[in-house]
């Protein structure tokens, strides 16, 4: 294959033709508009998207509310990517990354704001006593894995799923490489599964919670429609695993939070009551 390309003495942006999201792309951080950020009545206040790093903190905040942690009650407030919400001042003073999701924590003294979707996790975790082991033991393995999905699902969403679903041609090579990291990660997690039930272990934890909207959604046939092509059928563990997790009530009622795209019942843009999931799910056929 010839590259044509060859890379500038300096590089300098250039957007044209850039595919989805290149009129949001830019090298420099920070804020680019004022935007304050709503606030609803709950001390957590989630400022995020349906996707999947969003995803998994909706599902865990609706785990702990299933186990009856009233405290974990939220509003979730939609952030808009595609308009540059995450750019707004408001957004920026909680995270300088401008990326979702972000939470703020009222219920202290002072406000604490959480970036990082496996950190709010933690934080969730920690700070509600639940799906994370105290045991030194059984708590590493559960943040090896934690922190393995970190490190990983670049390589899913930024790598694999933007040259296979986002770039506005299809290139052999990048699609290649990422698929050949993303096929080796789901042999990863497939002989994990052969030997446990859930991805750190015997018990559920912030490591399924963190794992699931990707790789999960991705073997379901529910990211990137890239079933077939990454021959998903052959991660028998995976998969079993991936339908045990889905099955759970929270999981279901988490991953339609801040989405606004797909059937009617898969969309709630913003959250401020348990309500608001239920009446949605009621159109579910």
């Amino acid at each position: 294959m010839t590259n044509k390309y060859v890379p500038p003495t300096v590089w300098a942006m250039n957007n044209e033709n850039g595919g989805q999201w290149s009129n949001i792309n830019r090298p420099d951080s920070g804020a680019r508009h004022n935007q304050s950020l709503p606030s609803g009545k709950h001390p957590l206040q989630l400022y995020s998207m349906g996707t999947p790093n969003g995803q998994k903190v909706t599902i865990m905040l609706e785990e702990l509310l299933a186990l009856g942690v009233e405290d974990a009650e939220y509003d979730a407030h939609l952030i808009k990517i595609g308009e540059s919400d995450q750019f707004g001042s408001g957004f920026v003073s909680i995270n300088p990354n401008s990326k979702i999701p972000a939470l703020i924590d009222r219920s202290n003294k002072d406000d604490i704001n959480v970036f990082e979707s496996g950190n709010i996790l933690l934080y969730l975790a920690e700070k509600f006593g639940h799906f994370v082991p105290k045991e030194i033991k059984a708590r590493t393995q559960v943040l090896n894995w934690l922190f393995w999905l970190q490190g990983s699902a670049p390589y899913l969403g930024g790598g694999f799923g933007h040259f296979y679903s986002y770039a506005p041609e299809k290139y052999e090579y990048p699609i290649n490489r990422f698929t050949m990291e993303a096929k080796r990660q789901l042999d990863v997690l497939d002989k994990q599964l052969e030997q446990h039930e859930f991805i750190a272990g015997d018990s559920y934890s912030i490591a399924d919670i963190a794992v699931w909207p990707w790789y999960g959604s991705l073997v379901l046939g529910k990211l990137y429609d890239a079933g077939e092509f990454l021959d998903v059928n052959s991660y028998k563990n995976l998969k079993r695993w991936a339908q045990k997790v889905a099955s759970r009530p929270a999981v279901e009622r988490g991953r339609i939070v801040n989405r606004t795209w797909g059937e009617a019942w898969e969309q709630v843009a913003e959250r401020h009551s348990s309500e608001d999931i239920d009446k949605v799910l009621t159109l579910k056929p």
